[in-house]
């Protein structure tokens, strides 16, 4: 909003200063200040909140040390996120742009989800909370919406042969850099992390339906979406098992999203890194810059000893945006680096359960390949601290972040 009352106090009264709000750059700073002071600040208001309402977590005694003693400790913590987020995006952002508006719905359809199924458990008194098929279909709804708008949406694409590949960055520099590049247009393609010629379009997997068969790439892309979005938004709502676990280790991952963004939706940065580049994906830089903010400000109250838990309200609204965001800038083929921690978490469950399953058919009795699942409780089990715990997993997740950034050379 105040991005276009600055623009239109700059064209007409030529109000000193008020060109600044064209930079991202800046914008993106206000958004990760102000999401910072909103969740700071009303996080404890929140929290107070929560508590008059006795919104508190209950606590299955799996054993695990410190966990009666959280008992009781408000849960739904996730608001604050999403509040903390939305608010300097409203204010900061380009709002007609087809990037942004999609992380809105995602924000809110995720958030909605999430609300729902911590009111079940919190109020109805049903530890189940939603049911697992009613999660799926949310998350397979958002993945149909985002996988549509990336494909029909006429405002998303991409730029990426010079017309002469003799022109050099000086000449990007000038006032009209786009007139050195071929005309915008859609298209399905990504990147593929570690590989010299590392665009890959997911049309080519329709091949097979002869000519025309772009027009059908719907068919695969959508599922691949729906797909991506579960699988990250589920891993989240795993991590979030211990304090400061899931909200640092996003931060870490968000991050390291925005300079992908950043580079992306920058034709200088993308031309020197030969990278893709993707017109309007820059503003995505805001909304970024005000989740991280959001993020960190909720570790405030959320370190351990936790004040307050983000539940599924704020776990399934982290794992969305992730996703989506990753989706946007063409990187979600890294999210299994990126997104290690999660990838690890989920997996130690699947390896659990299944496992389990095989040798109780097997042998009459199941075994556990960890002490207990998702990973950070098998080192609960094996007497490790979780401040220890959650230090070391930030530390795994800052250097998953800094191999998926080198990433952009690296090939």
């Amino acid at each position: 909003m105040l991005y276009y009352l600055f623009e239109y106090l700059e064209q007409q009264y030529q109000l000193p200063g008020a060109g600044v709000f064209q930079y991202i750059t800046f914008r993106a700073s206000l958004a990760i200040i102000f999401s910072l002071l909103l969740s700071t600040i009303f996080g404890r208001k929140i929290i107070a909140f929560l508590q008059r309402q006795q919104v508190g977590e209950t606590v299955r005694d799996l054993g695990l040390a410190g966990q009666v003693e959280k008992a009781g400790t408000p849960t739904m913590g996730g608001i604050i996120i999403i509040f903390a987020t939305l608010v300097p995006v409203l204010l900061f952002s380009k709002l007609d742009n087809i990037y942004v508006v999609m992380l809105i719905v995602t924000t809110l359809w995720m958030g909605l989800i999430g609300f729902i199924d911590d009111y079940i458990k919190v109020f109805k008194k049903n530890k189940e909370g939603l049911s697992g098929k009613f999660k799926v279909l949310g998350q397979v709804g958002l993945g149909v919406f985002v996988g549509a708008v990336m494909y029909f949406h006429p405002g998303v694409t991409i730029k990426q042969e010079k017309i002469n590949p003799e022109f050099s960055n000086e000449m990007i520099t000038q006032n009209s850099p786009g007139e050195f590049y071929a005309e915008e247009n859609r298209s399905l393609k990504t990147t593929i992390p570690f590989v010299k010629d590392n665009e890959f379009d997911y049309s080519k997997l329709m091949s097979w339906m002869g000519d025309g068969y772009q027009n059908y790439a719907w068919l695969i892309f959508i599922p691949i979406v729906i797909f991506i979005i579960t699988a990250v938004s589920n891993g989240a709502n795993l991590t979030d098992g211990i304090d400061g676990l899931a909200a640092g280790s996003s931060a870490i991952i968000v991050f390291a999203l925005a300079i992908f963004a950043f580079i992306s939706g920058n034709i200088v940065f993308s031309d020197y890194l030969n990278v893709m580049f993707i017109p309007s994906l820059g503003e995505l830089v805001v909304f970024i810059a005000a989740f991280v903010g959001a993020l960190i400000g909720f570790l405030w109250y959320n370190t351990f000893p936790a004040q307050v838990f983000m539940g599924d309200t704020g776990s399934l609204t982290i794992g969305g945006i992730i996703a989506v965001i990753a989706i946007a800038v063409r990187k979600e083929l890294l999210i299994p680096l990126l997104c290690g921690i999660f990838f690890a978490e989920s997996l130690s469950v699947i390896l659990q359960v299944s496992w389990f399953k095989y040798t109780r058919k097997k042998f009459g009795e199941g075994r556990r390949i960890f002490k207990m699942s998702p990973l950070h409780h098998h080192y609960q089990k094996s007497g490790y601290h979780e401040s220890k715990i959650v230090t070391r997993f930030w530390i795994v997740g800052i250097f998953l972040a800094i191999l998926s950034i080198v990433t952009l050379k690296l090939r």
